[in-house]
């Protein structure tokens, strides 16, 4: 971080974690205040996001946070959250949030702290984080040893996966192996066909949607089939056997029953 960089911390106030009445609360671990007593995490400020119904903890804390780090700016933010355990209106209350915010990445470094929240909460903040809806690296938070004495240890988690060569050669890995998959382990040297195949791949392993090949009789159609069907249970996305039907056999009002199966009393006069 340049010298001219603010680092800026965005967190949840934990209802049960940072909670803590009179003296005997610095006795506990409060992710949200040990986080200013980190000797070497310098926080500019820190936007505390704080349900309704959390004004009095969030007071505590926010004070406590000023107290422990006199550098650190605490700023509230109310967010209306009925239910924090809800996948859809948590990530879209946090959206919005994002949206909202007055980013300034050019001047300012940001830290997303995902150790308070629901673990809803948690999965949300870090897809808003990896879509870029939030420019920020995730910073974790741990509670002390056995001791319990102290403000614990942190982690920061940069999503970038560029800078994860691991990871990177990983997942081409992988892409490798599904290409070489789809095409039986030929390597061949048409580039028109290892298009098509990287692109039946691509689609194949991010979709659910059906898939309809088209061809001429004798194209491979459903041989090439079977290679997606097979890749795609490798990859846990379907399960059950794999079933071919001549669709030459099939005919008339039978079509549908036969390939999708028949109910009795599905049809007028059944």
């Amino acid at each position: 971080m340049g010298s001219a960089m603010k680092r800026v911390v965005l967190g949840l106030l934990g209802s049960t974690l940072d909670s803590g009445k009179g003296p005997g609360r610095w006795e506990g671990w409060r992710p949200t205040v040990a986080i200013g007593q980190q000797e070497d995490l310098l926080v500019h400020r820190f936007e505390l996001l704080v349900q309704r119904g959390q004004g009095s903890l969030a007071e505590t804390v926010a004070a406590d946070l000023v107290t422990v780090s006199p550098e650190t700016e605490v700023r509230r933010h109310e967010i209306d959250l009925k239910d924090a355990w809800d996948f859809e209106e948590v990530y879209g209350v946090l959206q919005d949030f994002a949206r909202g915010y007055p980013f300034d990445p050019e001047n300012e470094e940001y830290l997303l702290h995902i150790t308070t929240g629901t673990h809803v909460c948690q999965i949300c903040m870090f897809l808003l984080a990896e879509a870029r809806y939030v420019p920020a690296r995730l910073l974790q938070t741990a509670p002390p040893g056995r001791s319990r004495r102290g403000p614990g240890s942190y982690r920061i988690i940069d999503l970038d996966l560029s800078r994860y060569d691991a990871i990177a050669r990983r997942f081409a890995r992988e892409h490798d192996e599904g290409l070489s998959f789809l095409k039986a382990g030929i390597d061949t040297r048409n580039a028109a066909f290892n298009r098509l195949i990287e692109r039946i791949e691509r689609v194949a392993i991010a979709s659910r949607a059906p898939i309809l090949f088209t061809g001429p009789t004798g194209a491979g159609k459903s041989r090439l089939a079977r290679r997606v069907y097979d890749l795609k249970k490798q990859r846990r996305q379907v399960t059950g056997p794999f079933v071919e039907v001549n669709c030459a056999t099939v005919r008339g009002d039978g079509a549908m029953s036969a390939l999708f199966g028949h109910k009795r009393g599905a049809f007028t006069g059944a």
